[in-house]
């Protein structure tokens, strides 16, 4: 027996049942406890219940557990007695799942070019300062001017090597390509570089690629009906928490771009669940923060609601945390004042309710208990109820790696992102250009390049070095005053320097009285003496 009502989720029940209303569920929602307390479980029961009703969902797997809801659950003493409570038949039921894996080693390889990330997400992603930042955006910008780039697939940019070799045609030709787009600091590319090797030991190679991803390949539904669960295999990719939030920032921004606008339907098309989402928000810089609330108050109009999951509410930023609507708390421990802070801004996110001490109930919630709030009717969130989470009907904890490879045997992509593509990009463009020696292509409109202008009908041309040219070139080569700065002197210039310097001093002299006398002809002399004299001393 499904205890689902048409348009509703059930999730549990307080002193009734508690719901997850579809038309509301892209006003996205948040799910929060300490560690144990059961919120890998409502992550799933939320899983569930939404394919049920033919939502898709895209879940990150950080431990391993959810993948289980691929295989049907069993009939354990404490499920068929907690159903019987919640008045409905305890039945094991398993989902339609398509496994992902940035690393190609637990599911479907999950390729993205380097164009489409862009420069404010890899330059997250690298942990660069402001100025290597710089250095990120000229290049980018520079693969978008270039006319041989900008013909390729993503503008050339498609793996790390393409990357790397822009970076080093950028540093051999700093002069030139920084007199278009900015200084460029030779050394500030190198650091660059070396955050790009060690992304890449990271494994982030496998991941900047061709094939990328198509988004329309989370959202479908199968045979059935039933909305496709989407797990992301993150247990390796956990080791490198920044690599991990952005990727998954990265997912949430494509499907914003993506999706056409829906308007109010009667349920997403998707719902995106980050898990430990507070690493997406740790020392992120503002940019990046206006980003993700952007993208969390937009990205419902285009049928996707975001859940996010995490030990503690103040881990997500006021902004965020007010874009929330549906809500499930799990237990909270105040050992802290911090941990205080926590259990009082939990209490006070929710809805009052008259019957119900929220801030105590919070710390008194056992496994498998929370306070849920649910948004109804018009959008206004319902009061606080403490409820008893529903079983889930799959599998609880992780399935083998023979039933993992079976489920990617009869995925409706699969062999579609399993072989590398390596198509003529930067790399190729580049090393053909160095080989040859050409210089840098000058992008169109870019200071620097305009041509001499061409004569105006009616103007005289520019005139050729006259007498007085020559006379100086003359004068220059007997005197040493056309030698390189530095460099040495004949012994007939020094001579003939010795010389001119007393001579200017009477010339000046005999100028300057003919001219007249008082101020202006000491003032003329100075003027003509320090011409003369400033030649002579190159």
């Amino acid at each position: 027996m499904n205890p689902d009502l048409d348009g509703k989720v059930f999730v549990g029940k307080s002193g009734k049942p508690e719901y997850l209303s579809l038309p509301l569920a892209n006003r996205h929602g948040l799910v929060a406890g300490a560690t144990g307390t059961g919120k890998t479980v409502t992550l799933q029961v939320l899983a569930e219940g939404l394919s049920r009703a033919g939502v898709s969902v895209f879940a990150a797997d950080v431990k391993g557990d959810l993948s289980g809801i691929a295989a049907a659950g069993t009939a354990r003493d404490a499920f068929v007695t907690r159903a019987k409570d919640m008045g409905f038949d305890y039945e094991p039921d398993r989902f339609p799942v398509m496994f992902w894996d940035m690393f190609g080693e637990q599911g479907h390889p999950v390729r993205a070019t380097v164009m489409e990330i862009g420069p404010l997400l890899l330059s997250r992603m690298l942990d660069l300062n402001d100025v290597q930042e710089g250095i990120i955006n000229i290049a980018f910008r520079y693969a978008d001017d270039d006319p041989h780039l900008t013909g390729l697939e993503s503008n050339g940019l498609v793996d790390l090597k393409d990357l790397r070799e822009l970076l080093a045609y950028i540093s051999a030709n700093a002069k030139e390509i920084g007199s278009r787009y900015g200084n460029i600091a030779v050394t500030s590319i190198g650091a660059v570089q070396r955050q790009l090797l060690v992304l890449e030991n990271q494994g982030a190679a496998k991941f900047l690629g061709e094939p990328a991803l198509k988004l329309k390949d989370f959202i479908g539904k199968d045979r059935d009906g039933r909305g496709y669960i989407n797990i992301l295999s993150a247990d390796k990719l956990m080791q490198n928490p920044r690599l991990y939030a952005t990727f998954l920032l990265w997912l949430l921004s494509e499907l914003f771009e993506e999706l056409p606008e829906v308007g109010d339907a009667d349920k997403p098309k998707l719902c995106f669940f980050f898990d430990e989402a507070h690493l997406l928000f740790t020392d992120a810089p503002k940019p990046l923060l206006d980003k993700i609330e952007q993208v969390v108050r937009l990205i419902r109009s285009k049928g996707v609601g975001v859940y996010f999951v995490t030990q503690n509410p103040l881990d997500l930023p006021d902004r965020v945390l007010a874009q929330l609507g549906n809500r499930v708390q799990h237990a909270l421990r105040a050992f802290t004042p911090r941990d205080q802070k926590a259990v009082k801004t939990a209490a006070e996110t929710f809805r009052a309710n008259p019957a119900l001490d929220t801030y105590k109930a919070i710390m008194e919630l056992g496994k498998g208990e929370a306070l849920v709030s649910y948004l109804e009717g018009n959008g206004t969130p319902s009061m606080v109820e403490r409820a008893m989470i529903r079983p889930p009907s799959a599998q609880l904890g992780p399935i083998t790696p023979e039933e993992r490879k079976a489920v990617m045997d009869k995925s409706p992509v699969k062999g579609k992102y399993e072989q590398t593509v390596d198509p003529e990009s930067a790399y190729e463009v580049l090393t053909k250009r160095v080989a040859a020696g050409a210089a840098p292509p000058p992008a169109p409109g870019a200071p620097g390049t305009a041509t001499a202008p061409a004569p105006v009908p009616g103007q005289a041309a520019p005139a050729s070095p006259g007498f007085l040219e020559k006379l100086g070139g003359f004068i220059g080569a007997i005197f040493g005053t056309n030698n390189a700065r530095g460099s040495r002197l004949s012994p007939g210039q020094i001579v003939a320097r010795t010389v001119a310097r007393s001579v200017t001093t009477e010339v000046a002299r005999n100028v300057a009285r003919s001219i007249g006398g008082g101020m202006s002809g000491r003032v003329t002399g100075q003027i003509i003496r320090g011409t003369l004299g400033g030649i002579l001393r190159k």
